[in-house]
């Protein structure tokens, strides 16, 4: 993910006017030095614009006034109070890409950390990209602060994920379906994609080919939705009497699909809602709760 948004960042910004393009320096942290030569092979003629570390997350963290924390959640709570890290993160903007770990969670262990320093406005906010950031096509949730963050924070998150794609801003509570929404149900829905780029190799039409109808189609289909065409009605409207849409229509209801892709959600959101029961409570070992 933390590549994905780099590439589409330094995609847009090369984009911007030169006269107005704004200073920004890109650290990218990685924990091992094949991680590293590997990021800096994906970043292409971006490299030199970025700074790429491994095993120096102290030194990167000193120096940045935003910090983008994309790891695993069940690293988080190992990372965030190594000796040093709160210190270094206090008075900064943190920007979380962590479902399932709560904002209060990650800014609880900054600041305990952080004891020793005279700073403790520290801000965490919650973000969910998607992959697509890479192609600046990505949905992006971004949680609402309660207190709200200073207004120049909102406004640097809201204009920093608007050039990798689209922003919504979504209440706590929300989050969690929101980003089962946007991010696994995209992996869920590559298997029914698959199914089809099957029967189109079944029929004779090449992979490669069947892949540029299909991808093209779900582009087309994308924005239909995007401008305010409602699934049901989306089919009845391609649904001709006798036609071959109503008969690919009924060998998928027939299977009962439509209630699977409901629960596929329903059960990833309830996972995340879990993994968030467990950081909130009190914890009684030294076990990870993720």
């Amino acid at each position: 993910m933390g590549s994905a948004i780099l590439l589409g960042l330094l995609d847009a910004l090369d984009e911007i006017k030169i006269g107005d393009k704004p200073t920004w320096n890109f650290t990218a942290c990685t924990k091992t030095e094949r991680s590293s030569v590997a990021l800096i092979e994906t970043l292409g003629h971006h490299a030199k614009q970025v700074q790429v570390l491994h095993g120096q997350n102290m030194e990167a963290l000193r120096e940045a006034d935003i910090v983008i924390l994309g790891v695993k959640p069940y690293l988080a709570k190992g990372i965030l109070t190594k000796p040093g890290v709160g210190p270094s993160l206090a008075g900064k903007l943190v920007i979380s890409l962590m479902a399932g770990v709560p904002v209060d969670e990650v800014q609880g262990l900054i600041l305990s950390a952080a004891k020793e320093s005279a700073h403790t406005d520290t801000y965490v906010v919650k973000v969910i990209p998607t992959i697509a950031a890479r192609y600046r096509q990505s949905m992006t949730l971004i949680e609402r602060s309660s207190p709200p963050l200073p207004q120049h924070h909102e406004d640097l998150v809201t204009s920093l994920f608007n050039l990798i794609g689209s922003v919504k801003v979504l209440e706590p509570d929300l989050m969690d379906v929101g980003s089962v929404l946007v991010t696994s149900c995209l992996a869920t829905l590559t298997v029914p994609l698959d199914g089809l780029l099957d029967g189109s190799v079944i029929e004779g039409l090449p992979r490669r080919d069947a892949m540029e109808l299909m991808s093209q189609g779900i582009a087309g289909l994308g924005v239909l939705l995007k401008h305010g065409g409602h699934p049901a009605m989306l089919r009845e409207s391609i649904s001709s009497p006798r036609g071959v849409t109503i008969q690919t229509l009924l060998s998928v209801e027939r299977e009962n699909t439509r209630v699977t892709f409901t629960d596929a959600l329903l059960r990833g959101t309830q996972h995340l809602q879990k993994m968030r029961s467990k950081a909130e409570a009190p914890q009684s070992s030294e076990k990870d709760v993720l």
